[in-house]
């Protein structure tokens, strides 16, 4: 009894090993993609091959694929206005399931009101990032600690609806604060997008001070960590609702708690941290004096 409990245990430890090693290559492959969409920059043709690719890898990386095309289509609309080559895109990238997103590809077509055009474009493609969060949390919940609603919760952040945010980033960061293993956020114009000029700021300071780097190589690693993209939100959230210094400081002891944890390396995790710290210490501040 004690050798079969023993070999069960071993083959356990082998299963959950095998699951942890996939895990992070699934989020290393997440930043990647991310990275390579928005350097080179998408084109119907990169787009067919971008598909075929990564479901050739893995099914779950098509489901990653869809939403970022849509943000960076997105971020295409925002800056140039319609264009051919942003309608051609999504044409192609919704070309399996035509009936299921008419209305983006009419709203294109047709030319109207751009703004609306990337608001519709930005909910499908959080909806789908969430969709993508479910499945990746239900294929890795014994060995990583996954929330499924942070991208909920920066789509809410960004159309203004902050005591939405606020829910759903303050549940993440009391499931997230003491787990061992949790997953990241790229820190990409497509993403960005969502969230405020504090952030593109900081990000955009971070490439500048590392010129040396391929693009590329440094931007897949821009990211941080679901905890601390949770921890911001609820910063700002709470700034905008105008909280009470018993609030915030027990959101400066959260944001602490997440420094400490997270490993020196993760520059752009502590520079975000930092941020959010400066900003509720400087409220703190000019509350009480």
């Amino acid at each position: 009894m004690k050798l079969q409990d023993a070999v069960s245990a071993i083959a356990r430890w082998r299963l959950n090993s095998s699951l942890y090693s996939i895990c992070v290559v699934v989020n290393y492959a997440e930043r990647a993609i991310a990275a390579y969409v928005s350097h080179h920059s998408l084109t119907a043709r990169s787009s067919v091959y971008w598909m075929n690719e990564v479901a050739r890898i893995d099914a779950r990386f098509s489901l990653y694929f869809l939403p970022i095309a849509l943000l960076h289509v997105a971020r295409k609309i925002s800056r140039n206005g319609f264009n051919a080559e942003s309608v051609n895109i999504l044409a192609t990238v919704l070309s399996r399931e035509v009936e299921k997103y008419n209305s983006i590809l009419s709203s294109c077509k047709n030319e109207q009101n751009a703004s609306d055009t990337v608001k519709l474009l930005q909910k499908s493609a959080v909806e789908h990032l969430t969709t993508y969060r479910q499945i990746v949390a239900r294929d890795f919940d014994s060995v990583a600690t996954i929330v499924t609603t942070d991208f909920e919760a920066l789509y809410a952040y960004k159309r203004g609806d902050y005591q939405r945010c606020l829910q759903l980033s303050t549940q993440n960061v009391h499931t997230l604060l003491n787990a061992v293993i949790i997953t990241n956020v790229p820190l990409l114009p497509e993403l960005i997008q969502l969230l405020d000029d504090d952030i593109a700021s900081l990000t955009a300071l971070t490439l500048i001070v590392n010129p040396k780097r391929g693009y590329c190589s440094r931007t897949i690693n821009m990211f941080i960590t679901q905890v601390t993209l949770s921890l911001y939100l609820m910063t700002q959230c709470q700034l905008k609702l105008h909280y009470s210094v018993t609030s915030l400081a027990q959101t400066l002891h959260y944001i602490k708690v997440a420094y400490r944890k997270h490993p020196r390396d993760l520059r752009m995790n502590q520079l975000t941290l930092k941020l959010a710290e400066r900003k509720v210490r400087r409220t703190i501040v000019s509350i009480m004096f």
